[in-house]
């Protein structure tokens, strides 16, 4: 069984790959749509090379059992092999967990060990919102606008978002989504402070309306975060993709 360590590690990290990216969205999780294609290729390289050695292994042994078949060295090879195939089993760890409950995707944990330090990234006009109320923007953009804007854009608009929630000191809480440039490694969060609404559970996907509240100078500290007045809070289905895109 020793013998086919490596194929069953090669095939079940092949097939938790496929598992996230081929037969589900399971993917947008962890990476950006843009690897959809690198993780397919992967999954399937990975099973083929799986099954090959399978094969391989397999065809040895019948090898070995013909008369006259070499068992010395092919024995010695695989006693040296014993031990490294032990270590390599713990591969397998990580991918029947993706295979039998994949992660979910980070939240409120992930979002609060994001130091709220933003460097000034100059400020500067921003170009006008559409026309109309309420003007649904991502939370970057909202927050770009909140703190760097010198046209103050936002104001007298009614603005509407989704996030997810998280807490702060005493009553505070945030509407937050979380960027990603590459993989879910690499995650920053965008937050909003809500004012003028009861906070729903950590974690809890929702939709914000209201209307955006000046504090702090442009691209100072003390305008970040930015706050919202809220009108309205509503609960939402956590979206398919659930990280946020520039």
């Amino acid at each position: 069984m020793r013998r086919y360590g490596p194929a069953v590690i090669l095939l079940l990290c092949g097939a938790a790959i496929l598992r996230i990216a081929l037969f589900s969205n399971l993917y947008l999780r962890y990476v950006q749509p843009a690897l959809h294609p690198y993780l397919i290729t992967s999954g399937a390289l990975l099973s083929f090379l799986g099954l090959l050695r399978a094969a391989q292994v397999t065809l040895d042994r019948r090898r070995r059992n013909e008369p006259g078949g070499g068992h010395s060295h092919d024995e010695e090879q695989g006693r040296a092999h014993a031990h490294g195939s032990r270590a390599a089993w713990l591969l397998a760890v990580p991918a029947l967990l993706l295979l039998l409950s994949p992660p979910p995707a980070l939240g409120s944990y992930s979002a609060d060990r994001e130091e709220a330090q933003r460097t000034a990234q100059g400020v500067g006009t921003f170009p006008a919102l559409p026309h109309g109320n309420p003007v649904d923007l991502t939370l970057g953009a909202f927050t770009s606008r909140a703190i760097y804007d010198s046209g103050r854009s936002l104001k007298g608009r009614t603005i509407r978002m989704t996030g997810f929630v998280t807490r702060g000191k005493g009553d505070t809480w945030y509407l937050t989504r979380l960027f990603v440039t590459c993989c879910a490694a690499d995650a920053t969060a965008y937050k909003t402070e809500i004012r003028g609404a009861q906070a729903p559970a950590p974690d809890t996907w929702v939709s914000v309306t209201g209307v955006w509240h000046p504090k702090g100078s442009l691209g100072s500290a003390q305008a970040w975060p930015p706050v919202l007045d809220a009108d309205s809070v509503k609960r939402v289905k956590e979206p398919q993709d659930p990280y946020e895109k520039r």
